[in-house]
């Protein structure tokens, strides 16, 4: 392959073909292989070759598109380099591929192609004859002159860069050391110049064209760098970004890096970004560290990693709300309005809104409240948060926090990790640019705990009055001050919430609506909401308040609204229809109205299909039975207490109040009490407390077993049973139902069907106080009962439950269970007169 002429290449060469790039001589590039033709060179010739010669091969600029590759063999460049295969590196991803590290060693002409298949082989010329020009002779006449014109604007463009770096050090090196003749190929493949322009000068065979193909594309470059140098002073680690190595190859470097508008832009950016952080009225704690930061960038190449986190970090700083804010907008009555007008009821959140509005009249630096609004679903909780934010002028961001089981999701990542970003209260300040928003927190009873950390921990300093002043995200590392920021957070229940947590916040409950004003949130605000939604009018459908209360109370039991807002969209949607077709029907009429034949024959064929409905539809129990089909719910309870041994009680969930049947039963037995319905470990020591105290008191209410004896347990075994089992139930407001169920069992009486209790009982017989008051009282109204049995330390709950609600139910209040069993029956349910010794003292 090699003679003392110089070098001497095969005349049979495997050929291949590229779209990447353009190899000259002298010069090293890397190839990605991934074509059947090549893929088979590869294996073949390069990976089971043992000669140097085997190494060698031919490769072709392949001009062809990419894109429109096919199986055939595309017409080939005339004029290609030689090279050898230096390195050679396989890999299955994303699909599999070889990567070539080649170096150029002389050009070739494709003079005949012997083969196509499995990869393309061809007869081949070398072109450069290098042994013509030996080191002795100089180059002479007007080749002589571009040679030494070239070597002069090399020499320069080497000189413009820093000789410190050593691979300029290197480069300048070589441009003594190295012919004149292979001084166009070796510049051409390291400045930045297009594919396009290396195919022009490997075309150029004869070496005066090459000159002068390459000469231009040199002085362009120099022309860059002194525009670049008149902008700003270069740095070394500019110089560094400007000339990149290319690892492995005969000779250093790759290419320029002259982008002039990208490095003005950099700087321009640069002291935009200062003048952005001296002007974010940040404290002075977060200034200092914001400048340090910038100071390090400004010292970092672009490439290293850390470059984009500082840079990301101080775009985040400078972004956030550090002194912008709103102005409250402090009109109570307006207020009032706007309040009345998007939320129906709901009299307590109101009043709670206005006392903040009044007392930021009176007192400008006022932290702001942290509410929790602690409610059923559907009852507007969220809706309200909206609402109170437009009330007060403020900017809203509403953080969801069901299933959040990381911290990090509070306080953020740091910036060690990759990928680490702010927390949702950080980048919600973010999203808004106010430091005042109204941060609604929804579902903050359903957070997670994980190996990641407690995220309801994490709110505790967000929550706290005196800590979110300086509340320091992961992130950030710095102080922020949300002290100004109105939290609402909205829970369910508040069973699930940490004891901590819930000290921080002002509760308020949001109890499910009554009837009443659930037809009042209907006709205000889902009816005309879902006619809006389906494209209707009030002029094309009209609900009655009858067909309201209807749908309520035979098609929903919920605390809220959802449930009837959806029963309205059904009815909107069957009424959609029937206009829909009375529009085609009346298209049809009018298009068939020239031919008197054909609209005779047209009234046979659709004798059967309805007329256009008559404006407005009326939705009537009829309709409504039509559309919704069968009523869901039925007032079954007078129909449940037909036996002795029953009776209701009240429940509340995080749903709303709900009524409760317990069904008690006794056969013969050996005095075994046997408890159903999933019930938890409250409700079952209720119930053996309730079995125990009418045992005690069985001579005195006349309570016998099935053979009249005074021992009711006696011979018998009773069986207590919660009906709905698929329903977990626990607490202690059912005991006086238990005690109640039990006595009409026992005395054969039956319960009264219109009333339902709730309490706690105690061995001594006294009826102790539950939570939930409210909640149980609209259920026991939605179900039509009409007497309520409260205990008499929960009378002071009744002043929340609306004056109609109250008119219409007769609450009887207890502190024993004397009182209760009395109210429970028809005629009251008497005691024995059983004389009970009296203890004389002897103090």
């Amino acid at each position: 392959m090699s003679s003392s002429g110089g070098i001497q290449i095969p005349s049979r060469l495997p050929l291949l073909l590229t779209h990447e790039g353009v190899l000259l001589p002298g010069s090293t590039t890397r190839f990605s292989v991934d074509s059947a033709r090549n893929m088979q060179l590869v294996k073949s010739r390069l990976l089971k070759g043992t000669s140097l010669k085997s190494t060698m091969i031919g490769v072709i600029p392949n001009t062809k598109d990419p894109e429109h590759d096919s199986d055939e063999l595309p017409s080939l460049h005339s004029i290609g380099t030689a090279g050898l295969a230096v390195q050679v590196v396989g890999s299955n991803w994303p699909k599999p591929h070889y990567t070539l590290l080649i170096t150029g060693l002389c050009r070739f002409r494709v003079l005949q192609l012997l083969r196509e298949r499995p990869f393309p082989v061809a007869m081949v010329e070398q072109l450069d004859r290098l042994e013509q020009y030996t080191e002795g002779e100089q180059l002479d006449g007007e080749l002589g002159e571009l040679s030494q014109r070239f070597y002069q604007a090399a020499v320069q463009l080497v000189g413009m860069l820093d000789m410190s770096v050593p691979v300029v050090a290197k480069l300048r090196r070589l441009l003594d050391s190295l012919p004149r003749e292979t001084l166009p190929d070796v510049l051409a493949s390291m400045i930045r110049t297009s594919n396009l322009e290396k195919l022009q000068v490997l075309d150029a065979v004869d070496l005066e064209e090459r000159f002068k193909k390459t000469l231009p594309m040199l002085t362009r470059q120099i022309e860059g760098l002194k525009l670049l140098q008149k902008t700003r002073k270069l740095r070394p680690d500019d110089d560094k970004r400007v000339l990149a190595m290319r690892k492995g190859g005969v000779f250093p470097g790759r290419q320029f890096s002259l982008e002039e508008d990208a490095e003005d832009e950099d700087g321009d950016d640069m002291a935009m970004l200062e003048r952005k952080v001296k002007e974010a009225g940040m404290p002075e704690p977060a200034l200092r560290v914001c400048l340090k930061e910038l100071k390090r960038l400004k010292k970092m190449p672009q490439s290293m990693p850390e470059y984009a986190l500082t840079r990301n970090y101080l775009e985040l700083m400078v972004e956030l709300p550090w002194s912008k804010s709103t102005t409250d907008c402090l009109d109570i009555r307006a207020a009032r309005v706007l309040l009345d007008n998007d939320h129906y009821a709901l009299e307590k959140l109101k009043r709670r809104v206005l006392e903040y509005l009044a007392v930021r009249q009176l007192k400008s630096a006022l932290k702001g409240p942290i509410l929790c609004f602690v409610g059923p679903p559907g009852v507007g909780k969220t809706s309200v948060g909206r609402s109170i934010a437009r009330t007060l002028g403020r900017e809203f961001h509403r953080i969801a926090l069901g299933g959040v089981c990381d911290q990090s999701d509070i306080r953020g990542h740091r910036r060690t990790y990759v990928g680490s970003m702010p927390g949702r209260i950080i980048n919600g300040l973010k999203m808004v640019g106010v430091n005042n928003p109204v941060f609604l927190l929804d579902e903050v009873d359903k957070l997670g705990k994980s190996l990641q950390g407690d995220p309801a921990a994490a709110l505790l300093e967000v929550l706290d009055p005196e800590q979110n002043h300086s509340f320091t995200d992961h992130y950030l590392n710095v102080a922020f001050d949300l002290s100004q920021v109105l939290f609402i957070a909205t829970a369910n229940t508040t069973a699930t919430i940490p004891p901590a947590l819930l000290d921080r916040m002002e509760v308020l409950q949001v109890p499910g609506y009554t009837q009443e004003e659930k037809v009042e949130i209907a006709h205000r605000h889902l009816i005309p909401h879902q006619l809006e939604q389906h494209g209707l009018t009030p002029q094309q459908l009209q609900i009655p308040q009858d067909t309201t209360q209807e749908i309520i109370s035979k098609y929903t039991r919920e605390a809220g609204v959802r449930s009837l807002e959806r029963k309205i969209g059904a009815i909107c949607r069957a009424v959609a229809v029937k206009v829909a077709e009375g529009h085609k029907l009346s298209r049809t009429d009018s298009s068939s109205e020239p031919g008197a034949d054909q609209e005779q024959e047209g009234k046979a064929v659709d004798s059967d299909m309805a007329a256009p409905p008559e404006m407005p539809i009326v939705i009537d129990q009829v309709a409504l039975k039509d559309i919704l089909g069968p009523q869901i719910f039925e007032m079954e309870v007078s129909e449940r207490l037909t036996l002795p041994g029953v009776a209701i009680g009240l429940a509340w969930t995080p749903l709303g109040g709900e009524i409760m049947f317990v069904e008690a039963s006794r056969m013969e037995g050996e005095g075994q009490l046997t408890l159903t319905g999933q019930l938890g470990d409250v409700m079952k020591e209720s119930a053996h407390l309730a079995i125990t105290w009418l045992r005690s008191n069985a001579k005195t209410y006349q309570l016998t077993n099935i053979a009249g004896c005074a021992d009711p347990l006696e011979g018998n075994d009773i069986h207590l049973h919660f009906p709905a089992g698929a329903v977990t139930k626990d607490g202690p407001s059912a005991g006086v139902t238990i005690v109640t169920c039990l006595a009409s069992l026992f005395s054969g009486r039956l319960v009264r069907s219109d009333v339902a209790m709730t309490g706690e009982i105690t061995l001594r017989g006294l009826v102790l106080p539950v939570g939930g008051i409210k909640d149980k009282v609209l259920a026991a109204h939605r179900a039509g009962l009409k007497r309520v049995i409260l205990p008499k330390r929960s009378e002071k709950d009744l002043e929340e439950i609306p004056s109609h609600i109250r008119a219409e139910l007769d609450f009887v209040t207890a502190s024993t269970l004397d009182e209760v069993l009395n109210a429970a029956f028809d005629g009251g349910f008497p005691a024995a007169n059983v004389t009970h010794s009296q203890i004389a003292s002897k103090l």
